[in-house]
C-alpha cells in the first residue's frame, strides 16, 4: 500500500513533453541540484542510510557541478540533455526503491509538497523515451556512428561525457519499444561491449541479451538469436523466458542450419514513417546540396529593397536564394532586443505541437492513428513547442508586423498571428506544405498539410476566416544552432541554414492562386545548440493589388519589390 501511495505522489510530479523544447530543459537544470539536496537531507535524517544511496548522492553532486559549470548551454547538447532526463527519471527510481526499504513515506511526501510548489517541471517516462528517440533521429539524419555517439563524439568532436552501459541500454530499449529493431540491435551491441569494461556492470548482461536476441530474430537471423538466448539461459538459469525462447527458436529452425559458422549480422533499416523523400530530405539536412542550375547561377545576387517611403532611409538587404520558385532571405530584419522580448512573451505560452484551426481555435496536441494497431498516438512529425502572439500584445509585435508589410509588400490585415517556436531534442518538422489542403475539421481532423491530401480538398480550408489560403510564409530565425536545424525544400534541392536576425520568405501559392507543390519543405533536426524561430503566415485576401494574378499562365516573380533598386545597385 505504501509503495502505491509513493508511486502516485511522484507520478503526479512528472510533466511529459519537456524534451520537445530546449527552453523547458534549461529550466530543468536546477532540478538535478534539488535531487542532490534531497538525498543528502535524507541521509542526514536517517543516519544509517545504505552505502548505495550515498553513492548516488555523490554522483548527482559531481554531475550537477559539471552542468552548473557549463551553464544553460549544457542542455543544448542532445547527449547531455538525454543524460539529464535519464538521471531524473530511471535513476531517480532506483533512489526511490532504496528509500522504500525504510520509513520513507513521510519524508517523500515532504519532497512532493516542495516540488509541487516549485516552478520547475520534472520529466516523466515519455520524456526519457522522447530524448532517446531524438538521439536515434539525429543518428540517422546526420549519419552518426553508434559507438562515437555513445562516447560523446559528434562529427569527430568530443562534445559530452561517455554513456555508460546502462545509458546505452536505455536508448536501445526505447528503440525496441517503438518496434525499431534496427536501432535496438546497434545500441544493444554497444551496450554489451561497454559492460565488459565496467566494474561493476551498470546493467546486467542478461537484460541486454534478451533484447539483442529478439532484434536479431526480427532481422531474420534466427541462428544468432538462438545462440544468444542459449547464453542467456546459461548465465541466468532462473530467467522466466530464456528456456522457452530457446525451444521456440529451435522449433523455428526445425533442425536446419544448426551447424557451421553463424551467419553474419546484417542490420536492415526499415522505414515506416511514410516520408517518401526521406533520403533526399536527410541529405539536404547534412548540407549535401546539389549545384545551382546553370541558368540561375549568375543571376543569384543581393540587393537593397527601398521601394517604400520608410525604406528610402532604411533600406533592407535582400539575398535571392533561388528562382522558380522564388525564395529570398531578408537580412537583419529583427534585432536582438526584439528577439529577447518575443522569447520572453512566448516562453510562458509554449505548448507542444498544438494545432490552430482556421477559426483561431487552439486544438489539443496532434494525434495520428497507428495503421497497424488502430490506436491513437501522439504525432511525432513535429518536435517543438509553439506560442501565438497577438499584434496588440506588445509594441514589439506590432512593430515586427509593420516591418513584415514593408519588406514583403503584402497586406498584413488578414495574416495569422505571429507564431513562435522553440525546438526540442532533435527538434524537427517533417516535410509538409504551408498552404492548407483539407476541407473541413471532422473527428480528430486538423489542418496540418501533409503530402497525402488531395488538392481538391484545399478550397474551403480557411472559409470560416474569409481570408483565403496562405499565400506566403515569413520565417524569422531568432537563434543560430551550432549544427543542424536547416529549412529544406525537398523537391527543389534547396537548404537554408538558420542565420540569426534574418527572415526567409517564399510564396506558397502560384500567381493563379493554386498551391505550389514545389514548396514542400521541412525543418531538419537540431543537432547541437538551440533553435528559436517565429513565422508569419500571410493570406490571399487583401493581396489583389499587391500580388495580382499574372497575365500569362505560369508567370512568377524574380524579385521582391520594385525592380529599380535591383537593377541600379552595383
Amino acid at each position: 500500500m505504501r509503495a502505491v501511495v509513493l508511486v502516485c505522489l511522484l507520478a503526479g510530479l512528472a510533466h511529459a513533453d519537456l524534451f520537445t523544447a530546449i527552453a523547458d530543459l534549461q529550466h530543468m537544470l536546477g532540478a538535478e541540484k534539488d535531487v542532490t539536496s534531497v538525498i543528502d537531507q535524507y541521509i542526514a535524517a536517517e543516519r544509517d542510510r545504505l552505502d548505495d544511496l550515498r553513492r548516488y548522492a555523490h554522483e548527482y553532486v559531481h554531475r550537477n557541478a559539471h552542468a552548473e559549470a557549463v551553464g544553460p548551454e549544457f542542455v543544448t547538447n542532445p547527449i547531455n540533455a538525454y543524460l539529464l532526463i535519464k538521471r531524473l527519471t530511471s535513476e531517480w527510481k532506483k533512489v526511490e526503491n532504496i528509500m522504500l526499504n525504510n520509513k520513507a513515506t513521510t519524508f517523500l511526501k515532504n519532497i512532493t509538497d516542495n516540488r509541487v510548489k516549485s516552478e520547475v517541471k520534472f520529466p516523466g517516462e515519455e520524456d526519457l523515451s522522447g530524448a532517446a528517440i531524438a538521439l536515434l533521429r539525429l543518428q540517422d539524419t546526420y549519419k552518426l556512428d553508434t559507438l562515437d555517439l555513445s562516447n560523446g563524439i559528434i562529427g569527430g568532436e568530443k562534445v559530452s561525457n561517455k554513456l555508460s552501459g546502462h545509458d546505452t541500454f536505455e536508448v536501445g530499449r526505447a528503440a525496441y519499444n517503438q518496434k525499431d529493431y534496427y536501432h535496438c540491435l546497434m545500441w544493444m551491441q554497444v551496450a554489451l561491449n561497454k559492460i565488459e569494461n565496467e566494474s561493476p556492470a551498470t546493467v546486467e548482461e542478461s537484460e541486454i541479451l534478451e533484447y539483442l536476441a529478439y532484434s536479431l530474430y526480427q532481422q531474420g537471423n534466427v541462428r544468432r538469436a538462438l545462440s544468444l538466448t542459449k547464453r542467456l539461459a546459461k548465465i541466468a538459469p532462473n530467467h522466466p523466458r530464456a528456456k522457452g525462447n530457446v525451444k521456440w527458436y529451435e522449433d523455428m529452425l526445425q533442425g536446419k542450419d544448426m551447424v557451421g559458422d553463424l551467419p553474419p549480422i546484417v542490420n536492415k533499416r526499415v522505414e515506416f514513417d511514410g516520408i517518401v523523400e526521406r533520403d533526399a530530405y536527410e541529405a539536404l539536412c547534412r548540407g549535401e546540396i546539389p549545384p545551382v542550375e546553370k541558368k540561375w547561377k549568375n543571376k543569384l545576387r543581393c540587393y537593397l529593397k527601398r521601394d517604400k517611403p520608410f525604406l528610402k532611409i532604411a533600406p533592407i538587404k535582400v539575398e535571392i536564394l533561388r528562382f522558380d520558385p522564388l525564395a529570398v532571405l531578408f537580412k537583419n530584419v529583427i534585432s536582438d532586443s526584439e528577439i529577447k522580448v518575443i522569447k520572453e512573451l512566448a516562453s510562458p505560452k509554449l505548448e507542444r505541437a498544438t494545432v490552430k484551426a482556421p477559426d483561431g481555435t487552439l486544438l489539443k496536441r496532434a494525434t495520428v492513428q497507428n495503421s497497424k494497431t488502430g490506436e491513437l498516438e501522439h504525432a511525432t512529425y513535429r518536435i517543438s513547442k509553439s506560442a501565438w502572439l497577438k499584434g496588440d500584445l506588445h509594441p514589439v509585435i506590432e512593430r515586427v508586423n509593420r516591418r513584415i508589410e514593408d519588406f514583403t509588400g503584402l497586406y498584413q490585415g488578414t495574416s495569422e498571428e505571429l507564431q513562435v517556436a522553440n525546438y526540442g531534442l532533435g527538434g524537427h518538422y517533417d516535410p509538409h506544405f504551408d498552404f492548407a489542403r483539407i476541407a473541413n475539421y471532422g473527428l480528430g481532423g486538423h489542418y496540418e498539410p501533409h503530402y497525402d491530401m488531395s488538392l481538391k480538398e484545399e478550397k474551403n480550408a480557411f472559409k470560416t476566416l474569409n481570408t483565403g489560403n496562405r499565400i506566403a510564409t515569413v520565417l524569422f530565425y531568432m537563434s543560430q544552432p551550432e549544427r543542424g536545424g536547416a529549412t529544406v525544400f525537398n523537391h527543389l534541392g534547396t537548404a537554408v541554414f538558420p542565420s540569426k536576425n534574418d527572415a526567409l520568405f517564399w510564396y506558397n501559392l502560384r500567381r493563379d492562386g493554386e498551391g505550389d507543390l514545389r514548396t514542400r519543405h521541412a525543418a531538419c533536426p537540431v543537432l547541437l545548440g538551440v533553435k528559436w524561430v517565429s513565422n508569419k503566415w500571410i493570406h490571399e485576401r487583401g493581396q489583389e493589388f499587391t500580388r495580382p494574378c499574372g497575365l500569362e499562365e505560369g508567370v512568377q516573380e524574380n524579385f521582391i519589390g520594385d525592380l529599380s533598386p535591383y537593377v541600379n545597385d552595383p
